[in-house]
């Protein structure tokens, strides 16, 4: 939604100061801005391999969408982990194998929709968790693991934003191969009136208006979003590791979460107050 108010805005600022004292039909110059749509859809596919074109094409429409790892999802999050380690305090590491090999069919993680439609978290959380049922590996070696995992986690969500950022930075230069080419053109009619000299040199030089106008107003908000929803995308399996990697160092499931709760930035972050009322609550039903 932001991302459209900027446009708005951006295109406000730019036509409309313009327009105080030009003609926007000036502007208006349509294989410019076919050559440059052209050069740019080009440089995406010549720089890109079809698995990283096929992520990057699939991420852009989800920057117009709010996040939905808000505090309640953090909430659901912690409340699940908590009931999957009570359980395990109850009843031992075994009794949560039916959990983890059947998360849908889970009288616990079927609680939580919104984190079990979420393939990758399930993925994450249940994988560690029957390591932990397996227990062959111990606290340091898992959070080594972890760290890869997560690393490697990251570097794919964070390749959409990458590309459509390189895409950005070339789109300027587009602008001024498209500027060139109108001046060759115009060189090309150099006998013709002054008039319409103007005219062909004020369109050639429109490429450069629009490379840079498309690049920094336009693609590099992308990039940015991209970025952002990369960075929000991480923090829920820091979360998971930390309550997984406390519980394995013998905190309590209360205790545990908090090492979780505690990853969590301050939008997102429920004070110990509430996640505590709603365990409770949530416990009583």
């Amino acid at each position: 939604m932001f991302l459209i108010v900027g446009y708005v805005i951006i295109l406000a600022s730019a036509l409309g100061t313009y327009a105080l004292h030009g003609s926007l039909l000036a502007l208006w110059v349509p294989t410019e801005y076919v050559a440059i749509v052209g050069l740019t859809i080009g440089y995406f596919v010549a720089a890109n391999d079809i698995k990283i074109i096929k992520a990057t094409v699939g991420a852009v429409p989800g920057i117009l969408k709010g996040s939905k790892y808000n505090k309640a999802f953090y909430i659901d999050a912690l409340a699940m982990l908590f009931e999957v380690l009570g359980k395990v305090r109850k009843e031992g590491l075994m009794s949560i194998e039916g959990d983890i090999e059947n998360p849908e069919g889970s009288p616990i993680f079927s609680k939580y929709p919104n984190l079990l439609h979420d393939h990758h978290v399930m993925e994450f959380t249940c994988d560690y968790l029957r390591m932990m049922v397996g227990g062959n590996l111990n606290t340091v070696e898992i959070e080594s693991l972890m760290d890869v995992e997560l690393e490697t986690h990251h570097h794919e969500a964070a390749e959409p934003g990458h590309v459509v950022s390189s895409v950005a930075g070339a789109v300027p230069a587009f602008g001024i191969v498209v500027a060139v080419m109108g001046v060759v053109n115009v060189m090309g009619s150099v006998g013709s009136p002054p008039a319409v000299l103007g005219k062909m040199i004020g369109g050639a030089l429109v490429g450069t208006f629009l490379g840079i106008l498309i690049s920094y107003g336009f693609v590099e908000p992308v990039a940015k979003l991209l970025e952002q929803k990369a960075n929000e995308g991480a923090t829920i399996y820091k979360t998971i590791k930390m309550v997984l990697l406390a519980s394995m160092s013998g905190y309590a499931p209360q205790v545990a979460i908090e090492f979780g709760r505690k990853t969590l930035g301050a939008h997102e972050r429920p004070t110990f107050t509430e996640l505590e009322e709603e365990l409770k609550a949530r416990k009583g039903k």
